[in-house]
């Protein structure tokens, strides 16, 4: 489990200031993805594999953090910046954001290719943006829960707000977008070994040492899985990386066990209940949120009222 009581020296709480907004409403996507352990997790691996095709992001990352030397304990920091971007107080967000940045602002160097990078670039502030969202989503929508388009559509519009924080100037609003970004990067991405070694650290178990190591090489097979057919084959991930029927069978048992289980003291259960929720909020059905969205005085954004709308009626069909 990720400690997600501080970040960069500063203490987090999930449950004050009372009353205090996230970035992203209770109402949103964003908010029933992250909440998502098993999601997060394939789709956290799978952005990796996305950024390090990029021999700039590669390098920075492998050069100027502490992955070589802590490649967990690095993977679960950046886990706790997602989850305070998602569901912190917007004070607390804002204040890892901006040190993430000032961090990145000292990164910069050479590829061994001899090409010059910095991590503030805004192409690599775009691409790395993308590949965590579309990781995170399709994980979602692959090994918990098919997300309609519409609300893919929606899950990459609410991002944007937050992505710009970090820099982004062009955030991807739809599975085309990334598609497209993708397609103008192609000819960049390369197999390494920095990949082989990334993903024996994943199959290794030594994220989650109490869960059995055939899940964690589910798990690296699950995030190859969302590669698109042509960065897997940039990167040389042939057909010992399929997933099994076995692998998809326990992934999706875990994925929707996860999306049932109420965690105490989580970022999201903390986060309901900073703003009046009950902690089962994202567990009910969406006429039961949106009646407990109204009683809290939270009213939810058009798009959003919409969706719950027609969940509701599906609630309601026999």
């Amino acid at each position: 489990m990720l400690d997600m009581s501080s970040y960069l020296g500063w203490k987090i709480d999930f449950a004050n200031p009372p009353g205090e907004a996230a970035l992203a409403h209770p109402s949103s996507v964003q908010w029933r993805i992250y909440k998502n352990p098993v999601a997060l997790a394939i789709g956290g691996v799978a952005a990796v594999l996305l950024e390090f095709a990029d021999a700039r992001i590669r390098s920075g990352v492998w050069d100027h953090s502490t992955y070589k030397a802590d490649p967990v304990g690095r993977s679960k920091r950046t886990g706790v910046a997602a989850m305070v971007g998602c569901y912190g107080p917007a004070s607390a967000a804002r204040r890892v954001i901006q040190g993430v940045t000032n961090m990145h602002s000292r990164v910069s160097g050479e590829t061994p290719g001899g090409e010059a990078y910095r991590a503030l670039d805004p192409e690599l502030l775009d691409w790395v943006s993308a590949t965590a969202a579309y990781g995170f989503l399709n994980a979602y929508d692959r090994f918990v829960s098919p997300v309609s388009e519409a609300d893919k559509t929606r899950f990459y519009q609410e991002g944007a707000p937050i992505a710009a924080l970090y820099g982004v100037q062009n955030p991807i609003a739809s599975t085309a977008d990334f598609m497209a970004m993708m397609n103008r990067l192609a000819p960049r991405f390369e197999a390494h070994p920095i990949v082989d070694e990334f993903l024996g650290i994943i199959t290794s178990g030594q994220a989650a040492p109490a869960v059995p190591r055939f899940l964690h090489r589910a798990l690296a097979r699950a995030s190859v899985s969302l590669l698109p057919p042509a960065v897997r084959q940039a990167l040389q991930l042939g057909r010992d990386w399929d997933l099994s029927p076995t692998d998809i069978i326990a992934l999706k048992l875990a994925g929707k066990l996860a999306d049932r289980v109420v965690p105490p003291h989580a970022p999201h259960t903390d986060a309901c209940l900073r703003l009046g929720l009950p902690a089962d909020f994202l567990y009910r059905k969406p006429a039961a949120q949106q009646r407990l969205l109204e009683a809290a005085g939270l009213t939810a954004p058009a798009a959003a009222r919409a969706a719950q709308d027609l969940n509701a009626v599906d609630d309601r069909r026999p």
